[in-house]
C-alpha cells in the first residue's frame, strides 16, 4: 500500500466536514480536517435552526457547531487552521498543497461549502459599512434603524425577521410576486408589522459616502425606478461553491459544484463530496450530515481496497 501522511483528509469544518471527521475518527483513521476560518461553516451565523432532528425546541447555529466538533475533537478528530491552495490528484497520493506545505493522503473528502452570492451593486464598496450577508452578525448594529433585505427564500425571510428584533423597518425586496420560503416563514414574515415586501423588483444599487444611505429599487413589470432611505442593506440571493482550489482536478456543474455519485465519489477516484459543495437538489445540515457519513464510510471502504 502507498505510503501517505495520512489515510484521509477533510477539506472544511462545516457541518459536513465535522460529520465525516467523526466518523473517520471513531473508526480509527488517520485523519486530519483542514479549516481556512473557524470550524462550524455557514450555520455559525444561522440565528436559529427549527428542522435539524433531535432538538424540538431549535439550536442556535453557533451551539450546535461547537457540540459537533467537541464531539468529533472527543474522538481524537485532529483539526488544523490552513487554507488550501491546490490539489494534485493525478497519482494515488494524493497532495494538498498548502502555503507552507504539502500533505499527502490516500483519500480525501471535499466539504469546503459554499458563501453567498454577490450582485454586484456596490457590496464590496459598503462591506461592513451597511452591507452584510449576516443578519445574526451584523443585525445589532442596526437597532432602531431602516433596513432593506433582498431575496425570497428560506435564509431571506428567516433573517428578516430575525432582522425586526432590532430594525425598526425592515423593506423585502424580491423580483418575483410570491415567495420561495417554506410555508410556516413565509406565514411568519407576512404576520410581521415591521416587515414590508417590495414585489417585483430588484436592487440596482446601494448609495452613501461613508456608509449605506439608501438602496436604489427598480420595479421589473412598471420599470419605475426609486431610493428607499435606509441605513443597511442585507443579501441573500442564494450561494457559489468554495472550489476555487480545485482547478479543475474533479468533475463539476456550470456552477462549480462537485459531481458527485451516490457514494459521493467525485470524477477522482478515493476523492469524494458532502454538503453545500456537492450538486444537490436539497442544502440542508441535514443533507449534509448524511452526505459526510456516506463520504467517510465509502472513503474508508475505498483505503481498504487500496493494494
Amino acid at each position: 500500500m502507498i505510503k501517505t501522511d495520512y489515510d484521509l483528509v477533510i477539506i472544511g469544518a462545516g457541518p459536513a466536514g465535522l460529520t465525516a471527521g467523526i466518523y473517520s475518527a471513531r473508526a480509527r483513521m488517520n485523519v486530519l480536517l483542514l479549516e481556512k476560518a473557524v470550524p462550524g461553516g455557514q450555520i455559525l451565523i444561522t440565528d436559529w435552526i427549527e428542522n435539524y432532528p433531535g432538538f424540538p425546541e431549535g439550536i442556535s447555529g453557533y451551539d450546535l457547531s461547537e457540540k459537533m466538533k467537541i464531539q468529533a475533537e472527543s474522538l481524537g478528530l485532529k483539526i488544523e487552521s490552513a487554507e488550501v491552495h491546490s490539489l494534485n490528484l493525478s497519482g494515488e497520493a494524493k497532495e494538498i498543497i498548502l502555503k507552507d506545505r504539502t500533505i499527502t493522503t490516500k483519500s480525501l473528502i471535499i466539504a469546503s461549502g459554499a458563501s453567498p452570492r454577490k450582485l454586484g451593486i456596490g457590496e464590496d464598496k459598503f462591506f461592513g459599512k451597511g452591507v452584510s450577508f449576516c443578519a445574526t452578525c451584523d443585525g445589532p448594529f442596526f437597532r432602531d434603524k431602516i433596513v432593506v433585505a433582498i431575496g425570497g427564500g428560506d435564509t431571506a425571510i428567516q433573517e428578516s425577521i430575525f432582522l425586526t428584533k432590532f430594525a425598526k423597518k425592515v423593506y423585502l425586496v424580491h423580483r418575483r410576486n410570491e415567495l420561495r420560503a417554506t410555508k410556516i416563514l413565509q406565514e411568519r414574515a407576512y404576520k410581521n408589522e415591521k416587515i414590508e415586501f417590495v414585489w417585483d423588483s430588484v436592487v440596482t444599487g446601494v448609495e452613501g459616502f461613508f456608509g449605506v444611505e439608501g438602496v436604489k429599487v427598480k420595479n421589473l413589470k412598471t420599470n419605475e425606478e426609486k431610493t428607499i432611505t435606509a441605513n443597511g442593506c442585507f443579501i441573500w440571493v442564494g450561494i457559489l461553491p468554495n472550489t476555487a482550489f480545485l482547478n479543475g482536478s474533479v468533475k463539476t456543474d456550470e456552477f462549480g459544484f462537485i459531481k458527485a455519485d451516490e457514494k459521493m465519489q467525485t470524477s477522482v477516484p478515493g476523492v469524494f463530496a458532502a454538503g453545500d459543495v456537492r450538486d444537490t437538489p436539497l442544502r440542508q445540515i441535514a443533507t449534509a450530515v448524511g452526505d459526510a457519513a456516506i463520504a467517510a464510510v465509502c472513503s474508508e471502504h475505498y483505503i481498504e481496497n487500496l493494494s
